[in-house]
């Protein structure tokens, strides 16, 4: 089939890598427009946009994809489908009933759980012990069109939402390739949403990272593994900022929430509202990521 793909975050590039090594033929991409990083002093290249330029493949940036002039530019590429993945914008009617299978969408859950900007994250957090990635068809609704295709994998009890990035992005492209085989030979069943199960998480912000320890230990854990690599999970000490990038649930030490103790100034516990949080890797600002134990060394509390 001819495809435009449409997407812009690493994962998206994944997907995007699998489409350009299959039998299909990637007519032109559409990414959000470049950005400035984050000291103005330099234009940044989106994942999709770099791989792209890498196989010679047209790129279109639109401000808004769904504006007319920018729909044109897109229908006169003639697509077959519409590949859709983390790409960041609400398409409208003039982009959905463009092709001739429709627009498909790739969504990092099991549907209809998890719709949204964050799904990813907000599975570690709350500790699901399944996530997956589900093809579906796009309409109006924020992720509500039937699924054509879903497979699941089990998080691993250390999983951290890096690495559950990375397992679905490996998992996305044969999943998505699968199900574009469907949809060509006429064998596609798309299975409606049960919308009594939806679930919608929002987009995650910096300030998401800042730890609550009035939360259990078990949650405080999860959340420091959810929030890893970003906006990571951090706590001020002494009007600093640190990252908690490891811990564990450990036995009741007797602290408040949120009151820090250090043993033989090796391990460092805080207390949480149901006991403590044995704290083993964390960054202090302008610092290194280090163990607890070497962190203790050159920090008093």
């Amino acid at each position: 089939m001819r495809v435009v793909f449409m997407g812009t975050p690493e994962i998206a590039a994944m997907v995007l890598g699998a489409l350009t090594s299959s039998k299909h033929d990637v007519a032109a991409v559409v990414t959000q427009p470049d950005k400035p990083n984050a000291r103005g002093n330099e234009i940044i290249f989106s994942p999709v946009k770099k791989l792209a330029l890498e196989k010679n493949i047209p790129v279109l940036q639109p401000v808004k994809a769904s504006a007319p002039e920018s729909a044109d530019e897109i229908a006169s590429y003639e697509p077959d489908i519409i590949v859709v993945a983390a790409y960041g914008q609400i398409l409208k009617e003039n982009i959905l009933e463009l092709p001739k299978y429709r627009c498909i969408n790739v969504h990092a859950s099991l549907l209809p759980r998890y719709r949204g900007a964050s799904p990813i994250q907000w599975a570690v957090i709350n500790g699901e012990e399944y996530s997956g990635i589900s093809i579906m068809y796009m309409e109006k609704g924020l992720d509500t069109g039937a699924v054509i295709l879903a497979k699941r994998l089990k998080l691993a009890l250390d999983e951290t939402a890096g690495s559950l990035h990375d397992r679905l992005g490996e998992l996305a492209g044969p999943v998505l390739l699968e199900a574009m085989d469907m949809i060509e030979n006429g064998t596609a069943d798309p299975v409606p949403q049960d919308e009594s199960l939806a679930t919608y998480v929002p987009v995650l912000k910096k300030s998401d990272g800042e730890l609550d320890f009035n939360l259990t230990s078990a949650e405080l854990e999860r959340r420091i593994r959810g929030l890893n690599p970003w906006p990571g999970a951090y706590t001020c000490i002494n009007k600093k900022m640190i990252k908690l990038w490891k811990a564990e649930a450990a036995p009741n030490m007797g602290l408040e929430a949120g009151h820090m103790h250090t043993f033989d100034n090796k391990e460092l516990y805080v207390g949480t509202s149901d006991g403590s949080l044995r704290i083993l890797e964390l960054q202090l600002e302008g610092k290194k990521r280090m163990p607890a134990a070497e962190f203790l060394k050159g920090f008093r509390l």
